[in-house]
């Protein structure tokens, strides 16, 4: 396989993010909503003003995962105030890792989470944190694999559907929990 970089989105990027945020997640939930809550979300959710508003926080990170020039997928991560839930300014937020289906299964995802480990330990947070869709099995099998626990549940807004998403975090102890094998 061709080598895959990570590479840093700028202000610059608000197009190929939206490409990618639209595609990524309408690839992974089309089949499973609506297609007015699908086309809703994926309006507002990836609209420029709010994708230039996430860009331009400064504790907000936006990653791409890019193959040949080509972006396959991308990696949101989230510091102190920008993080969706206030549990602890301290800890990091992962609140987005999506790739284009094609690559799945081809440790992509993993560059990607790694990166978002790379940074907490850069920070020296005390724990990650995320929230994934409860029927999200895929995802769901990937954080537990990377030692994510559940530690409680909020509620996720797909349009007018109201979805659960469980909250999971990993304590970062020591040296040795920072880093994939």
């Amino acid at each position: 396989m061709e080598q895959i970089t990570i590479e840093r989105a700028t202000i610059t990027d608000i197009k190929k993010l939206q490409e990618i945020g639209r595609n990524t997640f309408f690839e992974a939930f089309a089949e499973v909503n609506s297609e007015e809550n699908m086309k809703e979300y994926l309006e507002n959710s990836f609209a420029e003003e709010k994708l230039k508003a996430e860009l331009g926080n400064k504790d907000a990170q936006i990653y791409f995962a890019v193959l040949n020039g080509k972006v396959i997928g991308y990696l949101k991560i989230n510091l102190r105030a920008a993080q969706t839930e206030k549990l602890d300014l301290e800890a990091l937020e992962i609140e987005r890792i999506y790739l284009l289906k094609a690559f799945y299964g081809q440790k992509v995802g993993q560059l990607l989470y790694q990166k978002a480990i790379d940074v907490a330990h850069e920070i020296q947070a005390s724990y990650v944190w995320l929230g994934v869709w409860e029927e999200n099995y895929r995802a769901l099998k990937f954080y537990e694999k990377n030692g994510f626990k559940a530690f409680g549940k909020h509620s996720f807004w797909l349009g007018d559907d109201e979805q659960t998403d469980l909250m999971m975090k990993k304590q970062l102890v020591n040296d040795n929990e920072l880093k994939v094998s």
